[in-house]
């Protein structure tokens, strides 16, 4: 069931003429994404302040699979960035929905794993067109 799952998000992740999303609702839904991570520009300015177990968030759109010299990823993760992949926003709005699932699927290995426990049932697209928003 969890395969069909997958492919279903991965399915409409790949065959999305358009990404949809609300910046200003993804600002919202980012404050439950402020526990752990932050949006902090290179020049030092807090878009928006939170917590340091994730990864800053800024720029993800267009980065490389954990790619932020600054923070120590997962094995997984990591061997996800080691293929080359780079984070666009339906990627981003997948993983925010179940990273673990994303991983497994991302790298056809049912043995993956996440060290973002936190999963975000509704509005990935949002934050993910709000990061985007936000990076430029």
């Amino acid at each position: 069931m969890t395969k069909f799952i997958l492919l279903a998000i991965t399915a409409a992740a790949l065959g999305a003429p358009a990404f949809a999303g609300d910046p200003a609702a993804g600002e919202e839904a980012f404050k439950k994404c402020k526990t752990c991570h932050s949006v902090i520009a290179p020049d030092g300015t807090e878009i928006q302040k939170g917590g340091r177990t994730g990864p800053n968030l800024y720029g993800v759109i267009g980065r490389a699979v954990a790619s932020d010299p600054d923070f120590g990823y997962g094995e997984s993760i990591a061997a996800l960035g080691a293929t080359g992949a780079v984070w666009d926003q339906a990627s981003v709005a997948a993983y925010v929905v179940d990273p673990a699932a994303y991983l497994k699927s991302a790298l056809g290995d049912d043995g993956a794993r996440s060290k973002m426990s936190f999963k975000l049932a509704k509005g990935g697209e949002d934050v993910a067109a709000y990061l985007a928003s936000v990076s430029q």
